[in-house]
């Protein structure tokens, strides 16, 4: 593993971190990608604590996680139903 030592700028702090070197343009765009969404919060609803930016985004990281979850929960539930059809059918076949 060859490892890198990388600082990632969030909410006007710098947090360095040691990662692989096959992750870190992901957690450099990570990084990005967080940075830009508080600005983007800050501007959208002026706020000046980025602790309330931070809580926002967390908000809806969370929720869309969960979302998420139940969408792959119900694709699972759906393939269930219709390996279960399918089983069902091959058990009328006779060979």
């Amino acid at each position: 593993m060859n490892e890198l030592s990388i600082n990632i700028h969030i909410a006007g702090r710098v947090y360095p971190l040691t990662v692989d070197s096959k992750e870190e343009s992901n957690l450099r765009a990570t990084g990005k990608l967080i940075q830009d969404k508080l600005q983007q919060y800050s501007k959208q609803f002026n706020l000046r604590d980025q602790q309330d930016s931070l809580a926002m985004y967390a908000i809806e990281i969370a929720n869309e996680n969960l979302a998420l979850k139940q969408q792959l929960l119900d694709s699972a539930n759906e393939t269930e139903v219709e390996l279960d059809q399918i089983t069902q059918l091959l058990k009328h076949i006779q060979l």
